[in-house]
């Protein structure tokens, strides 16, 4: 029998009504991975802007404890809880700054600076903050829902370990070769491996088994048009060259093993690019996308993407995306 979670539950996790709501038909869930999954869909799939935008303002600005009359008490409780690190590193001069910059953040963008902070320094959320900054405003719409999930992902953790029923399904999530800690840090451990975060220490990040979804996933958006790039071809692949790497400037004809091939849906995603593997081959990847073929009068004939994945990062995952209009791009990891 599976898990059963009422609404209030899973808006402590988003605080999207729609995806509450969505999230409470879909289930119940006989597992921790079914539940992510599912909101994953709703997320990216069935949640509008609105609902997007109704999530991030259920968020204090990094920094700020959340309102005592907040709709969820223990969305704000674990807010509190997800931000004690960077608490606990901040001084009087960083907390000011980061005033300051949740502030041009807001302005420029119209929502809160939003960002997975379990397990991040001051310094550290800062630093992303001003880079983020820079960003156009779709792009950085994207990347915040990117966040978004990734919190989602960390809660729906902790939903399912006070519930005793589910008690199995995350044991098997939990880490080997890590030190006793409190329950806490158990939980930013997962947090940590969703946010592809890389402990300042160097030690190999905690590894979570049995994927979800590919190790590499990619989506295109038209932003001339403002919608998802459909029937766009899409390439992934891997160089093989024992003896070499690829370099600018020098030629690399040979080198490449075609991993996979798709094309975009409606949604902007394309398929299968690679098998569901554990463990991702530490190298250096290529994916393209067939873009003339897409806006024969554009500007691109096609696009590459080159990106290394090092040998800390197997365990991780990889979303590649591309933002395209007629005359311009852009990418980023995302997750």
């Amino acid at each position: 029998m599976g898990s059963v979670f009422d609404e209030k539950d899973f808006l402590a996790s988003c605080g999207s009504t729609k995806f509450s709501n969505n999230m409470v038909a879909a289930g119940p869930f006989s597992t921790l991975q079914d539940a992510i999954q599912a909101a994953r869909d709703i997320w990216f799939n069935k949640v509008d802007v609105n609902g997007w935008l109704e999530a991030f303002a259920a968020h204090p600005q990094i920094g700020q404890t959340p309102s005592r009359d907040h709709k969820s008490p223990t969305f704000a409780q674990w807010s509190k809880g997800e931000q004690s690190t960077a608490m606990s590193t901040a001084t009087e001069v960083t907390l000011q700054e980061l005033v300051q910059w949740n502030a041009r953040y807001r302005e420029k963008f119209g929502f809160v600076f939003l960002i997975c902070a379990s397990g991040r320094s001051t310094p550290e959320i800062l630093t992303e903050l001003k880079i983020r900054y820079q960003n156009r405003p779709i792009i950085e719409f994207e990347i915040a829902a990117q966040e978004q999930m990734k919190i989602t992902e960390l809660r729906l953790a902790k939903l399912f370990s006070n519930n005793a029923d589910t008690a199995p399904a995350i044991k098997s999530l939990s880490t080997t070769n890590i030190a006793t800690k409190a329950e806490e840090d158990r939980v930013n451990i997962i947090g940590a491996h969703l946010t592809a975060a890389t402990r300042a220490t160097g030690a190999k990040p905690a590894h979570i088994p049995n994927r979800t979804r590919p190790p590499i996933t990619t989506h295109v958006l038209d932003t001339s048009r403002g919608c998802p790039a459909s029937g766009i071809e899409v390439r992934l692949e891997m160089w093989k060259d024992n003896q070499a790497r690829p370099q600018f400037g020098e030629a690399d004809i040979g080198g490449w093993i075609l991993l996979g091939s798709s094309s975009t849906d409606k949604d902007g995603r394309s398929g299968q690019l690679l098998n569901m593997v554990e463990d991702l081959v530490p190298g250096v990847y290529r994916i393209s996308f067939n873009t003339g073929k897409y806006n024969p009068n554009g500007f691109f004939p096609y696009v590459s993407i080159v990106f290394e994945i090092r040998e800390s990062q197997k365990w991780d995952h990889f979303h590649v995306p591309l933002l395209l209009s007629p005359f311009s791009l852009s990418t980023y990891r995302g997750s």
